[in-house]
């Protein structure tokens, strides 16, 4: 089974090592994963601004690059849920680039969902001898939860790893505050907003908090640290269930 990885920005610019424990646990379930070198942005940013043109033509850009692939696999739930939930109406009014996309949306999926899913993957790839054992607690993304349905999946993988006990936080399914250019026109509000994520976390007395989307991840850890906490670890749910955390 050949599977195109779509890298994502943040991770390729911000967080590389989750694209290569994605990698490890891909190629843990037996596929080829091919991570095409020309591959950009999925166009959220473009999107979500109003630049139709811009988001139209890096929706086409990722066909051009994806289609020949049996599964394209994302470790983001904002790039996944822009993908699979926005990208019909991204390519509105050009009905050849509709034609293909609805052959190439049945194949694109959230790492997780595609783990648990599509390969039903038992056994996770042998972790590192100083991978992360400790207490979790899970958040849940927006968009990965509510356009990608995204939840068990991550879940039931975290509890084939030894050594981790995952605890509940409250609210886990409210957003962390970010919301991508949100977080940066309203700032106080998301301020509020990823305040109260920080302290359920704390609430938990977890050891680390457990995610699948960058940007959460990005918005939760920088908070936690510019108020003082630098022992809570923030790690995508690729690096747990490859033992490379």
């Amino acid at each position: 089974m050949r599977v195109g990885l779509l890298v994502t920005c943040l991770v390729d610019v911000m967080r590389p090592e989750i694209g290569f424990s994605t990698i490890k646990l891909l190629e843990a379930a037996g596929c080829e994963v091919v991570a095409p070198e020309s591959q950009t942005c999925c166009g959220q940013p473009a999107y979500s601004a109003g630049n139709r043109d811009a988001a139209r033509a890096l929706a086409e850009k990722f066909l051009d690059e994806f289609e020949g692939f049996d599964y394209i696999v994302i470790p983001s739930g904002s790039c996944g849920g822009m993908v699979k939930t926005h990208y019909e109406d991204a390519l509105a009014g050009h009905p050849q680039l509709l034609q293909r996309f609805a052959l190439v949306k049945p194949r694109v999926y959230e790492l997780t969902d595609f783990l648990s899913t599509v390969v039903k993957l038992k056994n996770l790839p042998t972790a590192q001898a100083n991978s992360f054992k400790g207490k979790i607690t899970y958040h849940d993304s927006c968009c990965g939860l509510r356009e990608l349905g995204v939840q068990q999946q991550p879940r039931e993988l975290l509890t084939q790893r030894a050594g981790v006990a995952l605890t509940e936080m409250k609210d886990a399914r409210a957003c962390c505050g970010f919301g991508g250019t949100f977080a940066v026109k309203y700032g106080d509000i998301s301020a509020a907003i990823v305040d109260e994520k920080c302290e359920n976390i704390h609430n938990t007395n977890a050891d680390a908090v457990v995610l699948g989307d960058l940007g959460c991840m990005l918005n939760i850890e920088g908070r936690l640290r510019r108020t003082g906490d630098h022992t809570t670890r923030v790690l995508h749910v690729a690096q747990v269930l490859a033992g490379d955390a």
